[in-house]
């Protein structure tokens, strides 16, 4: 069976012809003069501080499919491209710094980022948020890069309503927890953690490895993987990123029986540096699958 499920993963997992880009990638939508494309900066209040947001809203009266956009540690790739041109496919795209990153009010750790996801999906589920901002309670999907992967399989796991979820060069934080019990484990993760460090408050290399080492279940992005069930799954890979180690979460989603699979594996750093264009199409023909636009 482990046979079976790692040659089904393989033939999942393999780089696609390039195909035609489509109108949103490469093309502005219509100009909607009663409903214009928007957008709109806020702050999200959570627990014992709060998420500096931004919801970018599609033109049209909708209600629109929305988008939750999860950066990274500690998110010096933001994705922005993705979500202009979710947006100009008729999808909302909300983004966010967690609580104690980049200037939102807080202290960050690993556990308050996963309940910031919680809490950005939640937030989209409120009747008076989603009249507000055109959106579509029923059809909301959650897209994440490196730890956003995680905080995205761990918010869409959790939440059955969630349409799709998107995972680019996942971090699986429960491995390199793992890791850690290595020398070689801990340089990587200190040569990471210096250089990622300063835009986070009150946290620290020593406190944050003391939380994935505390809670390396907690954090298998596999067993999040494995919990999300039988929904659209994509999952986009960096060769020179995570590398093959992305193969691992199509043999998890595979193994839970989840049969909406799509991935990739990309000669490309971990942000994607040189496969934007790419990585834009992927998304926005994934979109589409998962919910034809509204505009």
């Amino acid at each position: 069976m482990r046979r079976i499920a790692l040659i089904i993963a393989l033939a999942l997992f393999t780089s696609v012809p390039a195909l035609a880009q489509t109108s949103a990638v490469i093309a502005d939508p219509p100009v909607d003069a009663a409903h214009p494309a928007a957008q709109v900066a806020f702050v999200l209040p959570v627990k014992d501080g709060a998420m500096n947001a931004v919801m970018l809203l599609a033109s049209g009266a909708g209600p629109h499919p929305t988008l939750l956009l999860l950066h990274g540690f500690p998110g010096n790739e933001q994705n922005l491209d993705l979500a202009q041109a979710a947006r100009r496919d008729g999808w909302n795209v909300l983004t966010l710094h967690y609580r104690g990153s980049w200037a939102s009010p807080g202290t960050f750790s690993l556990s308050s980022a996963a309940e910031d996801a919680h809490a950005a999906l939640a937030f989209l589920r409120t009747p008076a948020v989603a009249a507000k901002f055109r959106v579509d309670p029923a059809h909301i999907a959650v897209a994440g890069h490196s730890m956003g992967g995680f905080m995205a399989a761990d918010a869409a796991a959790d939440d059955p309503a969630v349409i799709g979820l998107f995972l680019i060069d996942a971090w699986d934080i429960g491995r390199e927890a793992h890791g850690l019990a290595t020398p070689e484990g801990r340089k990587a993760w200190h040569e990471e953690a210096v250089g990622d460090l300063p835009p986070l408050t009150g946290t620290s290399e020593a406190a944050l490895s003391a939380e994935m080492i505390a809670k390396a279940e907690r954090f298998s992005l596999e067993a999040r993987i494995a919990a999300y069930g039988n929904r659209p799954l994509a999952v986009y890979g960096a060769a020179r990123g995570n590398g093959v180690g992305n193969l691992a979460y199509l043999l998890a989603a595979h193994k839970a029986g989840n049969t909406h699979l799509i991935g990739a594996l990309w000669n490309t750093d971990h942000p994607f540096s040189d496969k934007r264009i790419a990585l834009t199409q992927a998304l926005i023909e994934w979109l589409d699958e998962i919910a034809p636009p509204v505009r």
